[in-house]
């Protein structure tokens, strides 16, 4: 059986900033520009911590002129918790 999904969702949660972004997307979709400027970190940094959240599948995104906008995937929640599930029950 292979982990690698759980691995990088795992993973995906384990860094304060992105945390702080899926806190962030809470409230609606963002421009790349915006949380930028909420988390105050260059947008290099900002696009590797937006890879992994994609590649986690915990957040969307389309480009929109020459920005990304980002927002949580609708079912996170249960993402998450059924990614858990299958080794805490």
């Amino acid at each position: 059986m292979t982990y690698r999904k759980e691995i990088r969702l795992f993973k995906a949660l384990a860094d304060a900033n992105r945390l702080q972004i899926l806190e962030s997307l809470q409230n609606g979709e963002k421009c790349a520009c915006i949380l930028l400027e909420e988390l105050n970190i260059a947008q290099p940094t900002l696009s590797h911590h937006m890879k992994i959240l994609v590649d986690a599948e915990l957040v969307n995104f389309r480009k929109e002129g020459k920005w990304m906008h980002y927002s949580l995937r609708e079912d996170i929640k249960n993402h998450v918790i059924g990614r858990l599930e299958k080794f805490i029950k």
